[in-house]
């Protein structure tokens, strides 16, 4: 976590717009609407199985 926000603390602005210039031109302006949705897609399966997780832990602890 640490070595995260010491990288996090490195990275300006300009080096976001040059990161984000670089991903237009490598996947293309329809592509990344695309990538995005899958993204978001991911994450929020990714919350739901979360969610069922403790669920289920919370059932197991009252038995």
């Amino acid at each position: 976590m640490m070595l995260q926000t010491i990288f996090l603390g490195f990275v300006g602005p300009w080096q976001w717009i040059i990161i984000g210039l670089a991903i237009l031109l490598l996947f293309g302006g329809k592509k990344l609407p695309e990538l995005m949705k899958g993204l978001g897609t991911g994450i929020k399966e990714f919350k739901n199985a979360t969610n069922e997780e403790e669920e289920a832990q919370k059932a197991k602890e009252k038995k």
